[in-house]
């Protein structure tokens, strides 16, 4: 194994890519304009985190490459479908997403709308075609993707960010928020491929869930102060839109120093639950420091 993750980033982002072709359907299937609007939402650019840490959990663990990929796929669609939502006028009513139109400027609002109500279910039959597990682990699997992007994980926290807006949070109600709306995703990546280990609720395991909650917290802490501090050009999405919809933020409420404060905190708390692993865990502590 190389020495370091980030020599292996390229392979798993084309090895990624590549299933979400084989995934989507061609955007001159009919109806075709639907299609097309599904690939430009999921190949809009992106780092594909979250598929990044489903490959670096299975190398913690010695999980077979080969039963990553569905996971991985299904997350990235799951990703996709909430971000075409969250630009939706309704909500965060954002024109840039990754430095391009977002999928309801390059197409239209109900377009953009369907295109993302198709892409969730795709993420769950990616799942149930699972192949070399047994069936009580695709159950498993389609359950923790469930959970993490319906009302009790990224749709809920995606609810509460709205219902936030104009208003005073504290520092409990703002990070259930953030775990949900961003961690619950996060921390799925992660557990996804725990459940294909031998043992899905042994120490590992739960240190993973330890790990994955932490740096899911610490994620949408760094995103908002990207957005104070970050250029559009540069973070792909238009800055200070936080502000300018009175967002509740880390930075907004408890200013900027605090906010660096509490990301740090937390991913040293994140690195800690990974030294048990050794070198294996040196891909996901990669990845910690990089997200």
């Amino acid at each position: 194994m190389p020495k370091t993750f980030e020599t292996r980033i390229a392979s798993y982002t084309e090895r990624v890519n590549a299933c979400l072709d084989s995934a989507l359907p061609l955007a001159s299937t009919h109806p075709a304009r639907l299609h097309e609007a599904m690939r430009y939402g999921v190949f809009n650019g992106g780092k594909r985190v979250r598929p990044l840490l489903v490959y670096a959990a299975g190398e913690c663990l010695d999980i077979e490459t080969s039963l990553l990929d569905a996971p991985a796929v299904a997350i990235e669609l799951i990703h996709a479908f909430s971000l075409i939502h969250d630009d939706l006028p309704a909500m965060d009513d954002d024109d840039l997403r990754r430095g391009k139109p977002t999928v309801h400027v390059q197409f239209d609002e109900a377009t953009a709308i369907l295109a993302a109500d198709a892409l969730q279910p795709l993420a769950f039959a990616v799942l149930a075609g699972l192949q070399g597990v047994p069936a009580a682990t695709r159950t498993r699997l389609v359950q923790l993707v469930a959970d993490a992007c319906g009302s009790v994980g990224m749709t809920g926290g995606q609810a509460l960010d709205l219902a936030a807006e104009g208003r005073t949070l504290d520092r409990e109600q703002l990070e259930q928020m953030y775990a949900l709306k961003t961690g619950a995703l996060i921390h799925a990546s992660i557990v996804s491929a725990c459940l294909m280990s031998a043992d899905p609720a042994d120490e590992r395991a739960a240190a993973l869930d330890r790990f994955a909650r932490a740096v899911g917290i610490a994620f949408q802490i760094k995103d908002d102060i990207l957005d104070v501090e970050g250029e559009t050009h540069v973070i792909g999405k238009a800055a200070g839109a936080d502000e300018l919809h009175q967002k509740s933020t880390y930075p907004a409420l408890f200013g900027l120093d605090e906010s660096r404060r509490r990301c740090n905190e937390l991913l040293d708390g994140a690195l800690g639950e990974l030294q048990q692993f050794g070198e294996r865990g040196v891909p996901l502590a990669w990845l910690a420091r990089f997200i």
